[in-house]
């Protein structure tokens, strides 16, 4: 009897499956992602998963109308594969994360009646997701007040690495690995102020931005810890005492886990603005700053660096829950057969 996880194509949706799958030891593990995307990147190595799988398959959201039929027919070849990997390796259960290359395993889910569950990164819900909901045996979200699980699937290190901030010494700019040109252009423009008031700057250009940037920060006299994609970022986010990021899901438990004040900048282009949505959850409640990339104020960002930092940090402490990735992995161990 083995468990099957599913789903990716960016590093939000595959780091919830790298969270909850350190619980296991001797389940089987299947992971069945898409050759787009990072899925391969991040698991075709990975000796924790007795089989990976790799389909041929692409998103349909923002394709033309023979690029949706294509998307589709791929999806459906990929879900007949999808089948017979159930049944070849006896599966009891389907967690799902998301995403494009999630949609083949979840519907052949659906259709052979295996159980699924499904966990929502976001606080607007996506499409797949949102289209399965009804069909699922579990829907995890953070959100959700009827979630049987509350608590966001994040590494026990970010906890360990809480501490309460009261002043910014050290600022973490977070694009996400592949960058954000608006969170670049910002950071070079804050930095020479940044170094007149001495806070350290760390930044994360993304892969393909690291050499420009450091030239910039060279040119400008000014020292910063440049990075793209990193396995230290709990590291980083520990150093931090205040944080510019996108508010992807995983970034924003990760630096609310380890108590990180931050100013959120949504990336405009998320799909049903889901970004937007997962930083007002924060806002709300008095936990973190919010700016839309088309109006970003510095002058106002240095007014907020000079806001003490406790209140926000020991509130954020409080919210998040741990132990999430433990208990999905718990709830899928009792539903294997």
């Amino acid at each position: 009897m083995s468990i099957i996880m599913t789903g990716g194509g960016t590093g939000g949706h595959l780091t919830i499956i790298k969270a909850v799958k350190e619980h296991f030891r001797d389940e089987e593990l299947i992971y069945v992602g898409s050759t787009k995307g990072q899925d391969k990147q991040w698991f075709e190595v990975d000796n924790d998963f007795k089989e990976k799988y790799f389909f041929e398959t692409r998103g349909v959201v923002n394709q033309g109308v023979f690029g949706k039929v294509k998307s589709l027919m791929m999806m459906a070849k990929a879900m007949f594969q999808s089948i017979k990997i159930l049944r070849k390796h006896k599966a009891s259960v389907v967690f799902s994360v998301g995403g494009f290359s999630a949609a083949p395993m979840a519907f052949a889910a659906k259709l052979t009646k295996t159980p699924l569950v499904i966990h929502e990164q976001n606080a607007a819900l996506g499409s797949l997701n949102k289209l399965l909901q009804p069909y699922a045996t579990h829907f995890i979200s953070s959100y959700l007040d009827e979630s049987s699980i509350k608590a966001y699937p994040v590494k026990q290190i970010f906890f360990d690495n809480a501490r309460v901030r009261t002043e910014v010494k050290t600022i973490i700019f977070l694009g996400g690995s592949q960058g954000a040109k608006a969170i670049n252009k910002l950071a070079l423009q804050m930095a020479p102020v940044l170094k007149e008031k001495g806070i350290n700057i760390i930044h994360q250009a993304g892969v393909n931005n690291i050499d420009e940037i450091k030239k910039s920060y060279e040119a400008l006299g000014i020292e910063a810890e440049v990075f793209g994609f990193t396995d230290r970022l709990a590291d980083y986010m520990s150093e931090a005492d205040f944080a510019i990021a996108r508010s992807g899901a995983s970034t924003l438990w990760e630096l609310s886990a380890t108590a990180v004040p931050t100013l959120y900048i949504p990336y405009p282009y998320a799909a049903k603005d889901h970004q937007y949505y997962n930083a007002q959850f924060l806002v709300e409640k008095e936990l973190a700053w919010l700016m839309r990339e088309n109006s970003i104020e510095e002058e106002k960002i240095f007014d907020i660096l000079d806001e003490n930092m406790e209140r926000k940090s020991k509130g954020l402490i409080q919210i998040v829950e741990k132990d999430g990735s433990i208990k999905i992995a718990q709830l899928l161990k009792n539903m294997l057969k």
